[in-house]
């Protein structure tokens, strides 16, 4: 009998040798970043078992077999859709600012998207003017609602939201509403889910949690898209979820949610709107073209030529994190960067490193208090390295900061859903816009120092000074913010 079990632990020995190593070989193969391979080689060897279920649910990019054929017989015939944008009006390279021909560059080169011309912008930095705004705005529908957002949580303000969709889906107007499946998971079991579909409003959601394909899909992928078209000429993107800040995760101790959207008139309104058909698509299978936009230009209007940037798995890789870089290397003065989750990648926080060390004025602001704790103190195991090269950065104690946008030189900007993390840069499906137009930036920029205003500057000498626990807390959660 002893012989029996010496026999099977030996089996056991070897068969769990013979995962880890072939694991690790798979590991090793993947081309992904170095430290992204290195943490989950730690995370295997630290907890065997586990750390190995933990790759095969969260370590690899994958979309299942069903939306990854979906999304490569999609990207053709969407290319296809964009290229027809380069021939209009609005697509006029010849007034285009240094920073977003570009850009404009790199999109066309990967996707086929320009930036357009002959747009409005409004910036919405009050969280009741932006609900009623769009409230109005769905009063005054004629033909069609589209709508993506990671959370829709109803109450406050968005009941009467919900409200003014349900009374335009009962006068005829086509509503489609797709929300991620986790992030609105409340959402889809409360009594409002029920009263919108019974209204005739097609409420979808995406990227559906099934515990049965966690194997064979990866389950963490989220739609972090924000986006909202009315009848193809209105359209709102920005860092708001449809929540109304003051009833929201009030018992969260991290004060109220502090966002922006961005409420835009013109062509750059068809490029949104291909956006969520494209999202649409991905998870029903339905393909709805959004009509093309008018390109005319009014003689000598101001251009405002914004580029929309979308990201996520089927789409251009590292699209928006190549757009973020290449923003940053052309800063002359000054960048300012708001998030809320900073977790850059070593490219990423070299290319801030370097863009501070030649000269240029660096602001990163990020809230004091996290409603992540590992990204909390994985964030602030950059400071040391970032306050050394010069890098200004402030803590924000207003509230949760979950505005995600970026000045260039008080005179160009990104503004949208990304955070810097390796989640939003990597994973999840997100857009951003890239907007040249002076008067904008310098709103967005003018909203960026009210932040600062609120903040505590962190000074290197007095960080440098931290307890010792927590600088052991940075340094585990270092370890692992490639996985973030």
């Amino acid at each position: 009998m002893d012989k029996v079990y010496h026999l099977l632990t030996l089996a056991i020995v070897a068969i769990y040798w013979l995962l880890v190593a072939s694991v690790t070989i798979r590991v090793v193969t993947k081309r992904t970043a170095v430290s992204v391979s290195l943490a989950w080689l730690m995370v295997i060897y630290i907890v065997p078992i586990l750390g190995v279920i933990c790759y095969f649910l969260f370590g690899e990019l994958n979309l299942g077999g069903k939306r990854a054929e979906r999304a490569r017989e999609m990207f053709v015939p969407f290319r296809s859709w964009f290229k027809q944008l380069n021939s209009c009006q609005a697509h006029a390279t010849d007034t285009m600012g240094e920073h977003i021909f570009k850009i404009d560059e790199l999109c066309n080169h990967r996707m086929d998207i320009p930036a357009l011309s002959g747009n409005t912008l409004t910036l919405h930095s009050d969280p009741n003017r932006t609900l009623r705004s769009v409230i109005d705005d769905i009063q005054n529908a004629q033909s069609s609602i589209r709508m993506v957002f990671y959370i829709w949580h109803p109450e406050g303000l968005v009941k009467s939201v919900s409200s003014a969709l349900i009374q335009a889906a009962k006068r005829g107007v086509s509503v489609n509403i797709l929300l991620d499946a986790a992030g609105s998971h409340r959402f889809f079991s409360s009594a409002w889910f029920t009263m919108m579909k019974d209204a005739g409003i097609n409420i979808i959601p995406a990227l559906e949690v099934n515990i049965l394909r966690i194997f064979f899909r990866r389950i963490d992928l989220r739609q972090h898209r924000k986006i909202i078209i009315i009848d193809e000429k209105i359209a709102y993107t920005g860092s708001m979820n449809m929540v109304d800040p003051s009833t929201f995760k009030q018992d969260s101790g991290v004060g109220e949610w502090i966002d922006l959207m961005v409420k835009v008139t013109g062509p750059t309104v068809n490029v949104l709107a291909a956006i969520h058909c494209w999202d649409w698509e991905f998870e029903t299978g339905e393909r709805n073209f959004p009509t093309l936009p008018e390109c005319k230009l009014v003689p000598n209007a101001a251009p405002h030529p914004i580029q929309v940037v979308p990201s996520g798995p089927g789409l251009p890789e590292n699209l928006i994190l190549q757009v973020l870089t290449l923003a940053i290397h052309q800063a002359n003065e000054s960048i300012t960067i708001t998030t809320p989750y900073f977790v850059p990648s070593a490219d990423l926080v070299n290319v801030l490193k370097l863009t501070a060390q030649r000269g240029i004025t660096v602001n990163i602001v990020i809230p004091h208090r996290n409603d992540s704790l590992m990204v909390k103190w994985a964030s602030r195991s950059f400071y040391g390295d970032l306050l050394d090269a010069g890098i200004n950065i402030y803590e924000f104690y207003g509230g949760l900061l979950h505005t995600k946008s970026v000045v260039i030189d008080d005179k160009f900007c990104l503004i949208g859903t990304v955070n810097i993390d390796m989640r939003s840069l990597w994973l999840n499906f997100e857009v951003t816009l890239a907007v040249d137009d002076s008067d904008f930036t310098k709103q967005l920029y003018e909203i960026q120092n009210q932040y600062i205003q609120q903040s505590h500057k962190v000074i290197y000498s007095e960080w440098q000074n931290r307890p010792l626990y927590n600088k052991v807390l940075e340094r585990i959660y270092y370890l692992f913010n490639p996985l973030l």
